[in-house]
C-alpha cells in the first residue's frame, strides 16, 4: 500500500511529535503529493487525498472566485495547493483564498517561498473524513487570528456554512437553497450553495 492509499483509506492524520521548519520542509520535499500542514507549535497534519464529490467542490469554487477576481482586475486566487506561512509560525493550506491587491503589494518577489503575507478571504469545504471540531478550530486560531477578514467553512454533508469576520461572533447559515454574500471584502461576489451541495 502506498502513502498516498493509507491516507485515501484511513483518512487524515495528525503526528504527536513536533517538527522543526527545516524537517517539515524535507518532509513536504520527500512527498510532494500529499496536503502536510504545520502547526506554530510543529504539530503536523496530513490530509487524505480528495474524493472526486470534494475536489468537484472545490474546483468550481476556485472557479467562481477566479471569475469574479478576473472581473474586478484585481487580487490574486489560490486553490488548496496555495500554501501559507503564517505570521505565528504555522504553515497552512486553504481550499480557496483571495489575496487583496493591497496585501498582495507586500508579498516577496520570490516564487520559490511559500506566499508570506496572510489573504483576506479563505473557504475549507468539509470533505467526509475532516472532523468539523478541528476545522473550526482551524478558522478561528489559524485564519483569523492571523489576520483573515472573511472566512467561510462549508459543510456539504450537513448543508451550513460557519461565516468568521473579524471582530464578530461566528454565523451558522443553515440550508443551502440560497447564497452567500463575498460583503465588504469580495463586493459582488456570490455563491448559490446549491452548488456546494453533496449527493446524498
Amino acid at each position: 500500500m502506498s502513502v498516498e492509499d493509507f491516507f485515501l483509506k484511513y483518512g487524515a492524520f495528525e503526528s504527536q511529535i513536533p517538527l522543526s521548519k527545516q524537517d517539515f520542509i524535507g518532509l513536504i520535499e520527500i512527498f510532494p503529493d500529499l496536503q502536510i500542514e504545520r502547526e506554530a507549535n510543529g504539530i503536523i497534519s496530513v490530509m487524505s487525498p480528495l474524493k472526486k464529490g470534494s475536489g468537484k467542490r472545490e474546483n468550481r469554487l476556485n472557479f467562481l472566485l477566479n471569475l469574479w477576481n478576473e472581473s474586478q482586475g484585481k487580487g490574486q486566487v489560490f486553490g488548496p495547493n496555495g500554501t501559507y506561512d503564517l505570521p505565528d509560525g504555522a504553515t497552512k493550506m486553504p481550499d480557496v483564498s483571495w489575496i487583496s491587491p493591497e496585501r498582495w503589494a507586500e508579498e516577496p518577489d520570490d516564487d520559490e517561498s511559500f506566499i508570506q503575507v496572510v489573504p483576506d478571504f479563505v473557504v475549507e469545504i468539509r470533505s467526509k473524513t475532516d472532523r468539523l471540531a478541528k476545522l473550526q478550530q482551524k478558522m478561528t486560531n489559524n485564519w483569523l487570528a492571523n489576520g483573515v477578514q472573511l472566512a467561510w467553512l462549508i459543510d456539504p454533508y450537513k448543508e451550513q456554512v460557519f461565516v468568521y469576520r473579524q471582530g464578530k461572533d461566528v454565523e451558522c447559515v443553515k440550508g443551502f437553497d440560497q447564497k452567500l454574500s463575498g460583503e465588504e471584502v469580495l463586493p459582488g461576489f456570490e455563491l448559490n450553495l446549491m452548488e456546494m451541495r453533496a449527493k446524498k
